[in-house]
Formats: C-alpha cells, structure tokens, sequence
C-alpha cells in the first residue's frame, strides 16, 4: 500500500532551521515531508489542503509536560505541540512508562528523561517508583529523600540513574529545588554522570542567594558551576517561576556562563503563576516569606481555596502534601511584573515550554478519552494555553519576535536540546524535505490561548490544523479524537 500524501497548499511556509519564511506549498508522504516550494499537479489521491493566509511551521517541541495523559495532551495539540517530553522531573521505571503511554496511545510525540528525585527517594526513602508523575508529585513533600546522601546511597541511585539511560531515557531531571539543603557535590556528580554519558540533565534549580541567604550555593550559579567544570549540557527549567524579581541577575549570570563557552539551554513560560505540589519545600511558610509572599500567594488547584494563613498552609501540607496548587510568583496586574515575564521570553535563545500539569477530575479521576473534556477538569491553564500565549504576547502584540524567531524559539532550539541524545529528533522542529511530518498550520490572526484559572482546559483557538507524523490530529480547528498517532523518542541505548 502507498503512503498516504498531503498537500498544504499556499499557506506562509516557516523553516527555522533554514531561515525561510515565504508561500510555498508543502507535499507530506507518508511520515516525511517530501517538498516545499510549487507543487503544481499532486498525484491522484493526495488530500489537498487549502491553508492559503495561514502559517505554516514545523510543530512546537514542548521538554517540559507534565501531562502525560491522553486527555493533558490533546490539549497540548490543540496548542500546536506535536511533541511533549516529561524532562524536568522524568519517570522511573523507564522502560514502563514508555511501555504504558504506548499501550494506551498518545496523540503526540512523547519521551521521558531518567528521574532524579524518583531514584533519590527510593533509595533514601524507600519510595517504589512507579513510572506514574502523580506518584512523583506525591513524593515531593516527602522530607526523608529531601537530605544529603552518604556515598554509598549517593553511588546507589547514580547506578539506578545511569540504567535508565542505558535504557533510552532523554538525559536526567533533577526537582533540586524540592531538596534545596542537599549536598552541592552531589549536584556535581550527576552533571559528572549526564556530561559522561553525552546527554543534558535538565534542572529545577535550588533558591537564589537573595531569596535565601542559608542556601549552601546559589541556584543559578550552581548550574552555570555545573556545566563548565563537567562539560555537561545543562538545562534551567521555568527560569521565570524560580527567578521571580531576581531575573535579571540570573540571566546575567547564565549568559555569563555561555559567553565562556558552557552548554547552558534556558525555558521559559508566560505566566505570573507556577504550579507544584502543596508540600514542596519552597512553599514552607518561612521560605514563602524570604521569596517576598505569603500563604494567600497559594490556591490549591482542586477546591480554589486561597489559602488564608500560616496555619491553614502547614494543614494542607501535613494533610496530603502532594495535592496540587498554585502559586503565584508575579502578579500580572503589575506592569513591572510583566516586564520581567517578557524579558524571560525576551532573552536570547530562551525556549518556550509549559511545564504542562496534569489534568484531573473530582474524586481523583486522572484520565479521560472523551472529546471535549468533561466539565470540572483541574489544570494549570498554561496546560492548554502556553504556546498560543506565547505568540498573541510576544508576536501579535508586541512584535518582538517575528514568525520566524517564535518557530525557532517553540520548535527548533527545543529538539536541538535533543540532537545529541536522540538522533532521531534531528528530524524535527525543521520544515524541509525529509524532516518529520509534525506540521501545525495556525491563524495568525486569531492565535491565542483561552484558558483561565477559573476554566483551565479550555483549548487554544487558532490552530487550524495539526499533523504528527503526517496523521492529522486537528483538523479545521478540531480535534479528532479517533487518532492516536503519538510516537517515543527515545535516547540511543548504550
């Protein structure tokens, strides 16, 4: 049988990788882009779509969701993702998560990194991992693998970390901030294990110096420390959310650190407010308070409770410290507040990614294949709205990048985190013949995200259609939930 071809008619092609931004037509045969340019008679059988007005780009690489679930994901493609990697807090077992998320299906791509927090807590608290991110999120208020390891607890979950990528997992993630007192050393062992085994570790990092001044090395500067005196590639995950009104020293301190030559990647997501779990140790009342907040900065996702002190906020934390919450970093009422979110964006290379919550349902319902979503779904609205924020703030509204630099910033520098790692991934975040078929063709008119705190899985608008692996999953601005055509990417093994 012959594969089944696609042509994109007439819509403003995108390719970051090439710099080209110009109306062109683009064939899909099959899994492969196979031309861009004029494409004046298609083959009998080719599926002609008019996307003249519309652009045209390779899809959004998302390295930072946490929704892996049907249901978290579909809104994902809705936000023209094509590919979403769990990276900052990964899963353990590996080979199990990969092996349920293609049982199951996935809309999109997906692909985890080897968990540092799952194996610190099962050697240090007996914690079985699970390969699931709701028994990691339950795992970060747990205090007993929040400490320092003794060397033969610190040599026990490196072994665990380097089987995983022995068996394919995208490079390490590391929740440091959820153990911030931990030994600085044995940051540097794992940068020492990532940079040996050629992949990135992608970091929450610890508080800053000005947040607190008993931090046994400042977050930022331990990255950058990281990566010169390993090598490693190093990743800071959500620099906006851990940065606060520290940004501008922290982007200081990681363009410092890559003027000299480090391999240091940065993220970034358009939002005044984070989303952790309740007991994670930067929302104890006295670290809330060296941040400049208090417990009315936390509204626990599930209920909509504000939390309305110092009491009640220890309450909810011995309770059931892996309930989700928010908490708000920035107020977005406040111009200076927004400046810093845009300077985030702003800065050279940063990436956007959404750091994606998963999606739930009263009585703990974590999964649902119903399109649309059932009413009374619990989220963080950059879940559904990151990418098409991203573009309506810093394209429509305040032309700071062009078409051409968001593509690049959502689609190439992303998979180019991964080039080292997963050959495969060479593939995407391109628009050029041969590369992969994860296409999104959008509005650029009317791209814009419409989640809301009070309603947070309302999908994108704007996305017209969107292609995985040459399989439409949004057509005509729908999502078509018949089609799981979700691909792993996975890590060479060694």
């Amino acid at each position: 049988m012959s594969a089944a071809r696609t042509l994109l008619r007439g819509g403003r092609v995108i390719d970051p990788a090439g710099g080209f931004d110009g109306v062109a037509d683009v064939l899909v045969t099959g899994d492969r882009i196979t031309a861009v340019g004029a494409v004046p008679a298609p083959e009998p059988g080719t599926t002609v779509v008019d996307v003249a007005g519309l652009v045209v780009g390779p899809g959004f690489v998302d390295l930072h969701s946490h929704a892996q679930s049907i249901a978290g994901l579909r809104l994902q493609a809705m936000d023209g993702v094509t590919t979403a990697l769990e990276l900052e807090a990964g899963l353990m077992p590996l080979a199990r998560a990969y092996a349920e998320a293609a049982a199951a299906g996935r809309p999109v791509n997906y692909g985890f990194s080897a968990s540092w927090g799952a194996a610190r807590a099962s050697v240090l608290a007996g914690v079985e991992p699970d390969a699931r991110v709701q028994t990691t999120m339950a795992a970060l208020g747990d205090p007993r693998w929040q400490r320092s390891s003794s060397p033969p607890e610190l040599a026990a979950w490196l072994s665990l970390l380097d089987d995983e990528l022995a068996a394919g997992a995208l490079g390490i993630g590391v929740l440091m901030g959820y153990a911030p007192y931990s030994a600085p050393s044995e940051f540097l062992a794992v940068a020492r294990l990532a940079a040996n085994a050629g992949v990135p570790a992608y970091t929450h990092v610890r508080e800053l110096a000005e947040v607190d001044p008993a931090i046994p090395v400042d977050g930022a500067a331990e990255l950058a420390l990281a990566a010169a005196e390993t090598g490693a590639a190093m990743h800071h995950c959500h620099v906006n959310s851990t940065s606060g009104r520290h940004l501008e020293r922290v982007l200081g301190t990681l363009d410092a650190s890559r003027r000299e030559g480090s391999r240091v990647t940065v993220e970034a997501y358009p939002y005044g407010a984070g989303s952790t779990a309740v007991g994670a140790a930067f929302l104890d009342p006295e670290r809330l308070r060296l941040k400049g907040l208090g417990p009315a900065s936390v509204v626990m996702l599930e209920s909509g409770e504000r939390v309305a002190d110092e009491s009640r906020l220890r309450e909810l934390r011995r309770a059931d410290p892996g309930a989700a919450c928010v908490l708000e970093f920035l107020d977005e009422r406040v111009a200076a507040d927004r400046a810093l979110l845009h300077a985030a964006l702003a800065f050279p290379g940063a990436i956007v990614a959404s750091d994606a919550m998963p999606v739930t349902w009263p009585g703990g319902v974590r999964e649902s294949t119903d399109w649309p979503l059932p009413p009374g779904g619990s989220t963080h609205p950059r879940t559904a709205g990151t990418f098409a924020r991203a573009l309506r703030v810093m394209v429509r509204e305040t032309g700071t990048w062009t078409w051409l630099e968001a593509f690049r910033r959502c689609s190439h520098l992303p998979a180019r985190v991964l080039d080292d790692v997963a050959p495969a991934v060479r593939h995407k975040g391109r628009l050029g013949v041969g590369a992969d078929a994860d296409l999104v063709v959008l509005d650029p008119e009317t791209i814009t995200d419409a989640a809301t705190f009070a309603d947070p899985t309302r999908p994108s608008a704007g996305v017209r259609h969107l292609y995985v692996a040459g399989v439409p999953v949004v057509a005509d601005g729908e999502l078509r939930s018949d089609v799981l055509p979700g691909r792993p990417v996975r890590g060479e093994p060694r």
